[in-house]
């Protein structure tokens, strides 16, 4: 198979879909190789590396895009490049559909294959291709959140930790799943008060086994969160419906009962957000105000650390890639099931329920469209 790597065009966007080591696996199992050139320059892989791994670099994304049979890459393709993409071409990248309205509709337009990472699922419910990214931003939320809590970034002028004598920040985590946990993790290390909410008990008391004192488990209903928010300095958004819209946790009018300074850092953002005020941002301008609250909102957050981030992703999707390689799409999904739940629009027709739902759309059978593909 002819495997494409287009540059990540994405506002701050450092990342990259492969690695010059994900390009010598596809190479040993003979498959080709196109890199656009300076794709990995952000994650600090140059070309000369990608060359030496077995890649062929190509000067610009519509070159790519012309030769590749699948696409490999991070964040769901922009505008830009819906003209590029050619039906039955494999699009294999993060899409978030059921935020993105004109993104679902261009893909449908084109009869693109759209193998989502956020939906490829386990038997155990596990997401495994979303897990390296929660997990990095998971850990970035309470940097972030300590960061804006800072006067001359409108924040409430708060050390996480305090200091001897004078009490830590409050930290709310709205989610015990993977971005949670590692919020949690990292703000109880910096020596905050964390309060982590959740809708599963069981996941409440595995958190209460092995999470540190500071760190305290409640269980996540409307009137909980409406008491909590009112004493939270920094509120960390990490609630996930795979493959849906996220639910509005705290809405408008709830900010007004919050103290002026307080940080909200919504993870979910890049599924629609748990926070209703909350709309996507950039690296470059990462914040707006609200009723005197900062709201941080990056739909791209590992993408600040691309080193990290572009490791910890490759290492989960090559194998998958390079299943998906050796035996063309259908029969991949065929044999794993997992990667069958990744498919979320094939060939125009949209086979994933929650972005169906999302955007009133009709929902076809994956095996009747894999059927179709075949014939």
């Amino acid at each position: 198979m002819i495997i494409g790597v287009p540059k990540e065009i994405k506002n701050n966007e450092n990342r990259v879909g492969l690695t010059p080591a994900g390009v010598a696996e596809f190479r040993k199992h003979g498959h080709e190789v196109f890199v656009q050139a300076t794709a990995g320059n952000g994650s600090g892989f140059s070309d000369a590396e990608y060359q030496q791994a077995g890649a062929t670099i190509l000067p610009t994304i519509a070159d790519v895009y012309g030769k590749a049979e699948m696409i490999v890459k991070v964040k769901e393709p922009i505008a830009s490049e819906y003209p590029l993409i050619k039906e039955n071409q494999l699009l294999f990248t993060y899409f978030h559909f059921a935020s993105g309205e004109e993104l679902t509709h261009a893909m449908i337009e084109r009869k693109a294959v759209c193998l989502a990472y956020e939906t490829v699922e386990l038997p155990s419910r596990a997401l495994p291709l979303l897990i390296p990214m929660s997990e990095v931003a998971g850990r970035m939320a309470p940097q972030e959140g300590a960061k804006y809590l800072e006067k001359p970034l409108k924040g409430r002028g708060i050390l996480l930790g305090g200091v001897p004598g004078v009490k830590p920040a409050e930290v709310l985590v709205l989610g015990a799943g993977i971005v949670g946990t590692q919020a949690a993790k990292i703000a109880a290390g910096l020596g905050a008060q964390v309060t982590i909410m959740d809708i599963s008990l069981n996941r409440l008391r595995e958190l209460d086994d092995f999470m540190p004192k500071n760190v305290v488990t409640q269980y996540s209903n409307e009137y909980n969160i409406r008491e909590a928010i009112k004493t939270a300095d920094l509120i960390i958004g990490a609630v996930l419906i795979p493959g849906a819209k996220a639910p509005h946790l705290i809405t408008r009018e709830m900010l007004k009962t919050m103290k002026p300074g307080t940080v909200l850092v919504d993870v979910a953002v890049d599924q629609g957000g748990c926070i209703e005020t909350c709309e996507p941002t950039t690296h470059e301008n990462p914040t707006f105000i609200i009723d005197d609250i900062v709201h941080y909102c990056v739909a791209n957050m590992p993408g600040a650390v691309p080193y990290t981030s572009t490791l910890a992703l490759t290492n989960a999707t090559l194998p998958y890639a390079v299943k998906l390689a050796n035996l063309g799409w259908q029969e991949a999904c065929r044999r794993d099931e997992a990667l069958r739940l990744g498919l979320n629009v094939v060939h125009g027709k949209v086979v994933y329920k929650g972005v169906a739902e999302a955007w009133g759309l009709p929902l076809e059978s994956v095996e009747s469209v894999m059927e179709e593909a075949v014939a």
